[in-house]
């Protein structure tokens, strides 16, 4: 249960990424670097401490592993914040949390995972619910559909870190897994950044405001709970949880960046928690139908 409510408190805080990404300027590559150097600073004394002989036990499949899931996550980012330039909050959000669809596909492809009927109807419901939602705020125009492009790779993107991930976080701590991860990440994007000549410093108090709050809620507090949570349930129920962000998002948008919320939204929203609900309903009878039985067998 306590999974399941780190999914929760997880995809509320991811809710603000879009936000604050939106009230900074600065280039997509360089908000990104930003966004997850500042959360290797703040994670670094608690590495040093209490985790940093763990990595003695990652072998060169495990950093393989580690170097692909930080170079699918600087990527997602940089596409994703990329794609909030030219479409909105809404459209972007929703078209980036579609990660079910690919999660389902690469967990049974590659991990082998079985879903039953009554999963893939739920899954199918919060889908729904995403695509109702985005129906009302799709622009039909080259630049916004630039920009649904973009989200939809991110989304492919994040999946896959999301998979790979999984690998390593049911083998080392959340400190651990998240650190590494992250500073590889972090690594790509300075690479990156430099590569385009992008400034990593001329920029004002309000870009570094969105950077470090970047590093802290959505991040910290979003993205690092769903990794301490991936060590009891798969990517797909990850990324089932992540659908909850586009409601979050598109009230955090009405409030502030005056965006405006149509009935589709609404009714999109109705949708994915229903969907969102029955998922995790349907796992936790599972996990408790097995946890019965192997009590009875032993």
């Amino acid at each position: 249960m306590k999974a399941y409510i780190a999914l929760i408190i997880g995809a509320l805080s991811i809710s603000t990424s879009a936000i604050f990404v939106k009230f900074t300027d600065a280039p997509s590559a360089v908000i990104a670097f930003y966004r997850l150097f500042f959360a290797v600073v703040f994670m670094t004394p608690l590495f040093i401490v209490k985790h940093i002989r763990e990595t003695k036990q990652m072998n060169k499949k495990d950093w393989a592993f580690a170097v692909l899931s930080g170079t699918l996550l600087a990527f997602h980012f940089i596409l994703w914040f990329e794609s909030l330039r030219y479409t909105s909050v809404a459209s972007s959000v929703v078209l980036v949390t579609l990660q079910p669809i690919f999660a389902f596909v690469g967990g049974f492809f590659f991990f082998k995972e079985k879903m039953t009927m009554s999963e893939w109807i739920s899954a199918l419901l919060a889908i729904l619910g995403s695509v109702i939602i985005s129906w009302g705020d799709f622009r039909v125009s080259g630049e916004a559909l630039y920009g649904d492009m973009l989200a939809l790779i991110a989304c492919a993107m994040v999946t896959g870190y999301w998979l790979v991930g999984q690998h390593l976080r049911k083998q080392f701590s959340l400190i651990t897994y998240t650190y590494i991860v992250y500073g590889i990440a972090s690594l790509v994007l300075s690479v990156y950044v430099s590569l385009f000549r992008y400034s990593f410093l001329s920029y004002n108090a309000n870009d570094w405001w969105c950077f470090v709050l970047l590093a802290v809620i959505p991040t910290l507090f979003g993205h690092s709970l769903f990794n301490w949570a991936m060590k009891w349930v798969n990517a797909a129920m990850v990324s089932m949880a992540i659908l909850f962000e586009p409601i979050g998002a598109i009230i955090l948008a009405y409030i502030w960046l005056d965006e405006k919320v149509y009935l589709s939204q609404g009714i999109g929203s109705f949708f994915i928690i229903i969907g969102i609900g029955a998922y995790m309903l349907g796992k936790h009878i599972k996990n408790n139908k097995k946890i019965v039985a192997f009590h009875k067998r032993t």
